[in-house]
């Protein structure tokens, strides 16, 4: 009995996506399937970044195809495309940039910053082009957490080039100013500051632009909201109930000015002593996974205290960087992988595609 197209689109729906959840025919990851006598070649493009995962996709779909009776030599392509999706009503995207996702949180201290620089590095890992925005003018963290040293340049007299580092580009008010010199600005001028660091820098061709948020909901928080186009809005928190009362508020904020929430992602949740590998919840547990469930939002995974995790951020190679194999960093691209599920569920924007309208007088 010769093998259909059919057959093998069967075959390829009861094969569950361990990323996503869906099977490979309802997230429309079957992009081609060709037939000749008993030979099968089939094209899966995937619509986040998860290039380590290629490997295990691909036995996956193959064995699958292989039971089929009669079936010869199975070819499985797997490629992945990241498009540009829906943002808030009235905002337009910004060139170079298909998907802008904020990491945000209620309070400071809860590593929101180290969290992001290593989420936007794994995105990078798994095969994404990535850009980070250093949104805290008064406190700038990312050039040091990067590495990067010196001053951007410009081309043209009138937009920002990106400063680089392990294949990201970055751009911040650190790389504009000395590090010792305070940010002594009003909210007014805070504001501008972070709509001339977005719009004037020439992003290339991003597939996500993350944004590491300063704490709270005030004016920098508003300006995204109702000025840039945010994909979605990452919070993260310790599990202390003090800081879980404040990531509430940062939520609540984004649901108000129509940001969506992409998930939640705990960190600082369990501590393993590295003398005698005792492990403590020392800021209580499952803070993150109640609020998740109160709130109906993913819960993205847990990250443990870990002193190299600090020291690695400290010294400008966080731990997607300086341990790429070890389990922080795994944890780390697991996040990552969720995050990029998340925002490629939510409706593309086909805002660049329809042409202008203009009304002439003829």
């Amino acid at each position: 009995m010769a093998i259909t197209e059919a057959d093998v689109q069967a075959r390829l729906a009861s094969v569950v996506d361990p990323n996503t959840g869906r099977d490979f025919v309802a997230s429309k990851a079957v992009k081609r399937v060709a037939v000749q006598g008993s030979d099968v070649t089939v094209d899966l493009t995937l619509g986040y970044p998860a290039k380590s995962q290629h490997a295990e996709l691909r036995r996956m779909a193959v064995e699958a195809i292989a039971a089929l009776p009669g079936a010869g030599r199975v070819t499985v392509n797997v490629a992945q495309k990241i498009t540009a999706h829906a943002v808030q009503r009235g905002v337009k995207l910004i060139p170079g940039v298909k998907n802008i996702i904020a990491i945000a949180s209620g309070k400071g201290g809860v590593g929101k910053s180290t969290t992001a620089v290593n989420l936007a590095l794994a995105l990078a890992a798994e095969g994404a082009a990535v850009g980070v925005l250093d949104a805290d003018i008064y406190g700038p963290s990312q050039p040091t957490m990067l590495g990067i040293a010196g001053r951007p340049e410009s081309t043209d007299g009138k937009t920002i080039e990106p400063m680089e580092a392990y294949g990201m580009q970055a751009m911040s008010i650190g790389f504009l100013i000395d590090v010792d010199t305070p940010m002594v600005w009003r909210g007014p001028m805070v504001t501008q500051a972070l709509e001339q660091l977005l719009k004037d820098t020439r992003w290339r061709d991003l597939d996500y632009l993350v944004v590491d948020m300063p704490p709270g909901t005030g004016d920098i928080q508003l300006t995204l909201s109702q000025k840039v186009p945010v994909t979605g809005a990452v919070i993260v928190t310790t599990p202390q109930d003090i800081a879980l009362i404040d990531a509430r508020k940062g939520l609540k904020m984004f649901e108000k000015v129509g940001v969506p929430i992409v998930g939640i992602v705990e960190n600082m949740s369990i501590h393993v002593c590295s003398n005698c590998g005792h492990a403590e919840h020392i800021f209580g547990s499952g803070g993150a996974e109640r609020m998740c469930k109160d709130y109906d939002v993913p819960f993205l995974g847990s990250l443990p205290l870990d002193v190299r995790i600090r020291e690695q951020a400290d010294a400008g190679r966080p731990t997607v960087i300086a341990d790429p194999d070890g389990p922080v960093a795994a944890m780390y691209r697991a996040i990552a992988r969720k995050t990029a599920v998340a925002v490629a569920r939510k409706a593309e924007d086909f805002s660049a595609k329809f042409p202008s309208i203009v009304v002439q007088n003829t």
